[in-house]
């Protein structure tokens, strides 16, 4: 499937100056609209030469922080003000953003899950291929920002894949910092190959991800962090000149290295959490109770943590199933 052409069309031209605002065509055949097409919003912000930078949001459709934050900025930014080119996808799933779901009502496709994509599949591999193939190879540096969505909550992090290159991961704190959230986190490299982290390796493309707070709702102190981190990132990369204040405090940096630092639900029930986000914890204490409503007479199963860490990340829906994630760790960075 390498070499094949997407069947998305952009509006904008890659290639000009300005500011330019459209829509990426995807080409969407149903009963009501037989010559249709989905409207993906794209935005290029182009100046001259220099860095140039892909911003993402909408990933998931029911993460927000993100594509306010990218909306606002659309809105601020002035092309005098950038040099380079700046790439906004502020709903990557579009359709998945305006059904407010982590997933496609179209094809159930999780656009985190489906990269490298299929420019003949469906609606989410044929954006998945497209993100992969046309926009990531024209640019330097990609930030894909990300929230815990409807059934998560998390302490605003920023995600990195750990290089193995010194001076890259000396470079990969520098962005960490820059973008200033509480956590600033390096992960292992076991998550898959279907990621837009994976993608972006693949092409050759630095790569920086957040998680921006979430339960399904923006907070100002989470859109504050994400407005305030994306115009540093920039201004790191050189494709801006000003930004705001480095972060007070810096963010603590930590890493995640492996699949012992989730905590799942052993039964399905209630969930009861016995933690708080930024809690430390050490292995093997118990995480939360997931009561049995069916026969609330039994006693509680106890979800444990397997590892030492700091709670990160915390499931919001109260009702769980086996395998429902609870909560996320994290530990302190070692060099």
């Amino acid at each position: 499937m390498a070499g094949a052409r997407s069947r998305l069309s952009p509006e904008i031209d890659f290639e000009r100056n300005g500011k330019q605002v459209g829509f990426l065509r995807l080409p969407h055949s149903v009963h009501r609209s037989a010559y249709g097409w989905l409207p993906i919003p794209i935005v290029s912000i182009g100046n001259g030469n220099g860095p140039r930078v892909l911003l993402m949001a909408g990933n998931h459709g029911d993460e927000y922080e993100g594509q306010v934050a990218l909306g606002k900025l659309i809105r601020a930014l002035d092309p005098g003000e950038v040099q380079g080119r700046i790439i906004i996808l502020p709903s990557a799933n579009f359709p998945a953003a305006m059904a407010g779901r982590r997933t496609s009502p179209l094809d159930e496709g999780n656009l985190n899950r489906s990269f490298p994509g299929d420019p003949n599949g469906g609606p989410t591999a044929q954006i998945a291929y497209y993100i992969e193939s046309e926009l990531l190879p024209r640019v330097d540096f990609v930030l894909d920002l990300h929230s815990g969505g409807s059934s998560l909550t998390y302490v605003p992090t920023t995600l990195m894949r750990r290089p193995d290159d010194p001076a890259r991961f000396e470079r990969g704190i520098e962005m960490h910092r820059a973008f200033g959230a509480v956590f600033g986190c390096m992960v292992g490299v076991g998550w898959g190959d279907h990621t837009l982290t994976a993608a972006a390796a693949r092409v050759g493309t630095a790569h920086m991800s957040t998680e921006l707070a979430g339960g399904g709702q923006v907070t100002p102190s989470a859109l504050r962090i994400a407005e305030a981190g994306i115009r540093r990132v920039l201004q790191k990369l050189g494709v801006t000149e000003t930004a705001p204040a480095p972060s007070d405090p810096p963010p603590r940096l930590m890493q995640v290295t492996g699949q012992d630092y989730y905590c799942y639900a052993p039964e399905p029930g209630l969930f009861e959490p016995l933690v708080e986000l930024g809690d430390e914890v050490e292995s093997n204490t118990p995480a939360g109770a997931i009561h049995p409503h069916d026969t609330p007479w039994r006693e509680p199963a106890i979800a444990r943590f397997s590892r030492t860490g700091t709670v990160v990340c915390k499931r919001v829906p109260g009702r769980v199933e086996r395998g429902d994630c609870l909560y996320h760790l994290a530990s302190d960075l070692q060099r």
